[in-house]
């Protein structure tokens, strides 16, 4: 196909599905687009944007209502087939057979594709030196970690080479590392073959790498170009602050986002807190809000653009935070520690999970465990919550010893988990009801904690979980896991799925938590996240490889300035090229 015939082309298409509750929901709206051939082409929204509704429709698996969808210069309604032999499309949930191995997945693969034998060697030979599985090929595929898993289900896309890919956030869920690992492979077939790729996205460092960036929210295309071009809607309103002494970067992040009407946005980096002004927001009321706190001003990027968008096209919808107002633990902020760890390991037959982990996070602390997908977080999380008993090592939570009193220390803890189990049939109040009954609650107590918690989280009591937006889902997880006022809260990649707006009210509400005495507990691949943290430690191979703060964590790495993506791989790296095991340690 010509580089210069678009290889997809959308002409006002829409397509809509029946509401859980009723009615019928627009996934997307008019939507018209041309996306050139031989390149990398990013759509990024967030969550319920449309995207995936978009990359189905391109691969023939959704028919559009209205509008015309040409893919590879071909009419989709009248020959979708042809479309389908000649792309590649990977899904969020990749399907992956667990009890196969490597090689069988890619045979099954290639065998489902109908690639010939006398093919296969030298593609599969290209595919797992590209995706470095070549050592694992016998290992089933259940095995293996979250990011490669990833890279094999890109590989089994690949075992016909199509002439267009589309990839479904093929990054969410996975480490920084594996992140790299997978853009590294992605980069290498449209520089290498021209391939072109589309690829949908929630970060926005991946779709700067991109050389053309659609932005959907709600079903709307609201605006193209090339990402530099398009960070320029930034230009003069970007700039970063540091918190005065005695202030954490949370707190004056705090401050900031809750002043929209002269903030766009706020996050911590560094130590200081990146912000952007609203167009219309008089300077001299922004220099108030900072009250002689300096400001310099910052290159714009384009996630800057990005949040200037979404602010724009949802107005005040959803974006002010819940204010929680909580009954302060006994104890004061930092006086002592409530979480005791030391030489803690966790050993599944001959597997060390976690060998040798020592700690302690005191209270009111925001405290974040990192590592790479089958690091030990989530063995060291789930011990942690009285989940699951230490092979040895000590362990305290709330002052109670885990091995003697673990029923007695769940009472003292709250745990949302990534996939919270909600009740969508239920409503709000009810879901509330049903989960503080499960935490003992009775009676005049229980209808108060309900009624706060949905006051406090801005939540609809008679509104059906099942179809309330993400964030809101989020929000409705957090009331639950709070409704019995715990002192420490364990929050298992709780943004995981949900849009940049919905992050920044969560971690407006964490703040909220932490200055009232809660502890938190956080896990979470964001590694923008970690820069909430007062301090983080970073795992690997069940070892602890650093404990600090995020600027000593950075210093560590090497560069005290630079972003935390970047000092996460440094020291995982690093940390496998000591113990002598660089491969086996991402298995």
């Amino acid at each position: 196909m010509s580089e210069s015939v678009p290889i997809v082309v959308a002409e006002g298409i829409t397509k809509t599905f029946d509401a859980p509750g009723g009615g019928r929901l627009t996934a997307v709206d008019d939507v018209s687009l041309s996306v050139r051939a031989g390149e990398l082409t990013a759509l990024v929204g967030p969550d319920g944007a449309g995207k995936t509704t978009l990359l189905r429709m391109m691969a023939g698996l959704l028919k559009p209502d209205t509008g015309r969808l040409y893919v590879l210069g071909v009419d989709l309604a009248k020959e979708a087939q042809s479309v389908q032999d000649r792309i590649g499309y990977m899904p969020q949930r990749f399907g992956l057979y667990d009890d196969l191995s490597v090689r069988e997945n890619l045979d099954l693969y290639a065998d489902l594709h109908g690639v010939p034998e006398d093919a296969r060697r030298t593609r599969f030979a290209r595919l797992l030196e590209m995706t470095e599985l070549a050592r694992f090929v016998d290992r089933s595929a259940g095995k293996l970690s979250g990011g490669m898993k990833q890279k094999l289900g890109l590989a089994c896309t690949l075992v016909r080479l199509p002439d267009l890919l589309l990839l479904d956030e093929p990054s969410v869920g996975v480490d920084p590392l594996s992140r790299r690992e997978l853009w590294k492979i992605v980069r290498q077939l449209v520089d290498a073959e021209t391939l072109s790729v589309i690829v949908s996205t929630a970060y926005m460092d991946e779709a700067e790498r991109c050389a053309q960036v659609f932005v959907m929210n709600e079903g709307k295309m609201l605006a193209e170009g090339v990402p530099k071009a398009m960070a320029e809607a930034a230009r003069g309103l970007t700039f970063v602050a540091q918190p005065p002494p005695g202030a954490t970067a949370r707190e004056l992040q705090a401050r900031l986002i809750d002043a929209d009407a002269l903030i766009v946005d706020a996050v911590p980096s560094g130590g200081a807190v990146r912000f952007i002004r609203q167009p219309e927001a008089d300077e001299r009321a922004v220099d108030a809000l900072l009250d002689g706190i300096r400001r310099q001003a910052r290159p714009e990027e384009l996630e800057d653009a990005f949040m200037m968008l979404l602010r724009r096209h949802r107005g005040d919808d959803g974006a002010a935070p819940p204010r929680v107002a909580l009954r302060t633990p006994a104890g004061g902020v930092g006086e002592q520690a409530v979480i005791v760890v030391r030489d803690l390991v966790r050993k599944f037959g001959d597997f060390t999970a976690v060998a040798g982990a020592s700690f302690e996070v005191a209270r009111g602390e925001v405290f974040g465990l990192l590592g790479p997908n089958g690091a030990g977080k989530t063995t060291t999380f789930r011990m942690l919550c009285g989940l699951l008993p230490a092979t040895s090592g000590h362990l305290e939570v709330a002052g109670l010893n885990l091995r003697t009193a673990r029923a007695r220390a769940r009472g003292k803890i709250g745990y949302v988990a990534q996939k919270f189990a909600l009740y969508g049939n239920l409503t709000v109040r009810e879901n509330l009801e049903f989960f503080g009954g499960a935490y003992g609650l009775r009676g005049k107590v229980l209808r108060e904690r309900v009624s706060a918690a949905i006051e406090a989280f801005g939540l609809e009591a008679a509104a059906v979980s099942g179809i309330l937006p993400l964030g809101y889902k989020q929000r409705l997880a957090m009331a639950a896991g709070l409704l019995h006022e715990p002192e420490i809260l364990f929050l298992d990649e709780p943004t995981s799925g949900i849009d940049p707006l919905a992050r920044r009210a969560f971690w407006r509400t964490i703040t909220a938590l932490a200055a009232s005495g809660v502890t938190i507990v956080v896990t979470t691949h964001f590694m923008e996240e970690a820069e909430y943290c007062d301090r983080i430690a970073i795992l690997d191979a069940g070892r602890m490889l650093a404990l600090g703060t995020p600027r000593e964590v950075k210093e560590r790495a090497g560069d005290a300035d630079g972003d935390m993506n970047g000092a996460f791989i440094a020291i995982v790296e690093h940390g496998r090229v000591r113990s002598g095991n660089v491969l086996e340690a991402a298995a």
